[in-house]
């Protein structure tokens, strides 16, 4: 019989990203060559095959551009370095290869993996991590959406918050992901915003409990996604209770207010 690996995607990832922000060296620069290069590609290639919908790929890379432009810089954060996050380990590279026990969870998940909530026109990601002290690491993830997309999809993760409280198991490909609660937490909107939700999830590997903080903000139709996981602790296999930095939110919601 086929055996699913149980939480390896947020280990995994943490220490991913310890070793990568840990590194000498390479570049922190704004342009994001992950999943929107990868998604902007596959709209080019669709343009070609459907020339009435010629006007797509453009207007995607037009919203990937901006959100370049709004998104954190290497060093824009005083204590801190912004780079872009491992691709090597991640829990999934798109929302249609997450599977859910409970659909409705969908949201909470894609928070917690570096993905957009909803349909999104395009989306961008960063990690945060002080340059001394904490092994707590803030990943950022902006998207940008059609007039009306972004509230519809701050209102589906408030639902999430709402209808998940006993936990869920997200799978990718062989690996599962099981979170063993989701709570809601104070949100309080930052200056300009239009909206805000918070929530903290628990996630057990090897017995040990790990507790993970997200929060959405929404500035009109742009949303921008902060999750924290404590990377060392899954590594050293003791408790962990991360905390969004919270310099890193202001700097970001400082740009988009």
């Amino acid at each position: 019989m086929q055996r699913t690996r149980t939480v390896l995607a947020v280990p995994m990832l943490a220490l991913a990203t310890a070793l990568a922000l840990s590194a000498c060296g390479g570049s922190g620069g704004s342009g994001d060559s992950g999943s929107d290069a990868s998604q902007g590609s596959k709209a080019a290639d669709d343009a070609k095959d459907k020339p009435k919908a010629s006007a797509a790929p453009e207007k995607t890379a037009d919203a990937a551009a901006e959100l370049d432009r709004f998104v954190l810089s290497k060093s824009e954060v005083k204590g801190f370095t912004v780079r872009e996050p491992s691709k090597g380990y991640v829990f999934a590279t798109s929302q249609d290869q997450v599977k859910l026990d409970k659909p409705v969870c969908a949201p909470i998940s894609y928070a917690t993996n570096q993905l957009p909530l909803g349909s999104p026109q395009a989306h961008v990601t960063r990690v945060a991590a002080e340059v001394a002290g904490s092994a707590t690491f803030t990943y950022i993830t902006l998207a940008t959406y059609a007039d009306g997309k972004a509230k519809t999809a701050l209102a589906g993760l408030s639902k999430a918050i709402d209808s998940c409280g006993n936990g869920f198991t997200a799978t990718s490909g062989k690996t599962a992901s099981p979170h063993s609660s989701v709570t809601a937490e104070p949100a309080p909107s930052p200056k300009g915003a239009d909206e805000s939700v918070a929530f903290r999830t628990t996630i057990k590997h090897q017995g040990v409990t790990h507790t993970l903080r997200t929060q959405a903000v929404r500035y009109g139709d742009k949303v921008a996604l902060y999750y924290a996981v404590d990377a060392m602790a899954f590594t050293q296999s003791r408790p962990g209770n991360a905390k969004l930095a919270t310099a890193v939110m202001a700097a970001q919601n400082g740009k988009l207010g």
